[in-house]
């Protein structure tokens, strides 16, 4: 038969007036010679929290991480290079294969950078190009199609280089005594 460990509970005996008076001394005096540390390399610790430990797998049951490895038992999701698409509902008919399909979307569509006759009265130079757009915060980039459309009215003569035009663009822009310029693709 086992024999039961006891455990004895040690009394703690309270400290009298005097003692606790003596210890105060001592520590006032202790507290003169102690000088404040400063931060340095030896004593730098990281924060609580900040490192986690590693997780190692595949080390057994006694690990902690169970005997399959924290992947649950059998099957697909237990398996090394398990990957599902996004939207995967596990064989059933997908959501975005359920909902109904209407209209068209065509792959060649193009995207212009829209840029106003009003913005372009506020340019100093007389010959007006997708790089001088860029440099003035018109267009973000120099290097992609631009549009230029008739909203406001320019009372300069520009020559104004863009992938299209507006009708009411280009007629304000030759009724101002200035050029338009069509930059073929």
């Amino acid at each position: 038969m086992k024999e039961k460990k006891t455990s004895s509970k040690k009394l703690v005996k309270q400290p009298t007036a005097k003692q606790t008076a003596t210890k105060k001394a001592a520590s006032e005096k202790t507290e003169e010679k102690v000088e404040v540390s400063s931060l340095a390399l030896h004593n730098l610790k990281r924060p609580f929290g900040s490192h986690k430990k590693r997780k190692y797998l595949g080390r057994g049951p006694k690990s902690g991480h169970g005997k399959t490895s924290t992947r649950g038992s059998k099957g697909q999701t237990s398996r090394a290079g398990r990957h599902f698409y996004l939207g995967f509902e596990g064989g059933q008919s997908p959501l975005i294969r359920k909902m109904p399909k209407r209209g068209f979307v065509s792959n060649f569509k193009k995207i212009y950078q829209i840029v106003n006759i009003e913005d372009l009265s506020s340019i100093k130079e007389t010959v007006v190009t997708p790089q001088v757009l860029k440099d003035n915060g018109f267009i973000r980039d120099e290097s992609a199609l631009i549009k230029i459309l008739g909203n406001g009215s320019i009372k300069n003569a520009l020559t104004i280089q863009a992938h299209a035009f507006s009708k009411r663009a280009a007629a304000e822009i030759v009724n101002a005594g200035g050029k338009v310029e069509i930059i073929n693709v």
